[in-house]
């Protein structure tokens, strides 16, 4: 791939993130680039009412790089499609404000393109605690890392090198967009695995790189977690609705799970033998327990983080689970999404 522009285009979409904003903007701003290259910083705010746009502003004003605009639909989707109306870079690199970055995170991220021509690069989706973090977070990040309890994903492993299904965030030639389009903004959620097996399933190409290094900070409460993916479960089945298929198997084991359970209770309840039920429930409880160790052996997290990692693991599942049910529920009634659903966790 010939890269001619010499502008690297940073599209971010963001939501009253007053606490977080400025340092994100300064260290993206730090951005060590390789000779040559220079950066645009574009934000889409989705009408904050916290002081964030105020402090856009004069953030845009001290530094010509950095530019703010409105997204009035709030979305995720949305903003990236306005930055990406806005951005002039011949490279696109989506940043999220919750998450730090190497200082060659956008040097890497233009390297690794080159040197694979692939459609889309990025790296693994690295969870770290925040400073002075509790034992909750600290068992998410540690629960999030582990690739068993995330079905396996490639997007866990910190050392993978090679072509995969999506990657964390991403950075593109120009040119994929004018190829694939941009992101489908009626998704509140999971447009980037959309986007990426859209891409795929047309013939491009995405790359994962170790050498591509952020970290992201997960949510620190248990009620948090399972709102999160509770939403990542609803909208999966509308992107399955899209394109026929699931990105991959792993996205439909939470799912078949949960929906086994209730139909076992059901059952149960109708005066049929329980034990089916408790099998399916021991089963799991081994399986979390097996998933709980394999997260100690990996991460070496305290007792007091530990003892919250199996509650964590079922957030993930049963809010996944839970969400694709009512998400295949509507989608099969051939229902609209419920815009309940589209309100971002964070």
């Amino acid at each position: 791939m010939s890269i001619s522009s010499r502008t690297v285009s940073a599209i971010v979409p963001c939501r009253n993130e007053r606490r977080y904003i400025e340092a994100f903007c300064r260290s993206v701003c730090a951005q060590v680039l390789p000779a040559k290259w220079s950066l645009q910083l574009v934000i889409a705010d989705g009408l904050s009412d916290d002081g964030t746009r105020e402090m856009l502003k004069h953030l845009s004003a001290a530094d010509p790089r950095v530019q703010c605009i409105d997204n009035p639909k709030l979305i995720v989707s949305a903003g990236l499609n306005r930055a990406l109306s806005r951005a002039d870079g011949e490279v696109i690199v989506r940043m999220d404000v919750h998450t730090d970055y190497a200082t060659d995170y956008i040097a890497q991220c233009i390297s690794v393109l080159a040197e694979t021509g692939a459609d889309n690069v990025g790296g693994a989706w690295r969870a770290v605690p925040d400073d002075g973090a509790g034992p909750m977070q600290q068992a998410v990040a540690a629960a999030f890392q582990s690739r068993w309890v995330a079905g396996g994903a490639l997007s866990r492993r910190l050392d993978h090198d090679g072509w995969v299904d999506t990657v964390y965030l991403g950075c593109w030639p120009r040119a994929t967009f004018e190829r694939f389009g941009g992101f489908d903004e009626s998704l509140a959620r999971n447009q980037d695995d959309e986007h990426n097996l859209r891409l795929v399933r047309g013939g491009g190409r995405v790359w994962q790189s170790s050498r591509i290094r952020s970290t992201y900070h997960p949510r620190a409460s248990l009620s948090q977690v399972f709102r999160q993916y509770f939403q990542y479960g609803y909208w999966k089945p509308f992107v399955m609705k899209k394109h026929r298929q699931a990105a991959s198997l792993r996205h439909l084991a939470p799912v078949a799970f949960v929906g086994a359970l209730v139909l076992l209770s059901l059952v149960a309840l109708l005066g049929a033998p329980a034990w089916p039920l408790a099998a399916c429930l021991l089963l799991y409880l081994g399986a979390v327990g097996a998933m709980t160790g394999g997260v100690l052996l990996k991460a070496g997290v305290g007792i007091s983080a530990l003892s919250r990692v199996p509650m964590v693991i079922a957030a993930y599942h049963f809010g996944y689970g839970l969400g694709s049910l009512l998400g295949f529920w509507d989608v099969l009634r051939g229902g609209r999404a419920n815009e309940r659903f589209a309100a971002l966790t964070r």
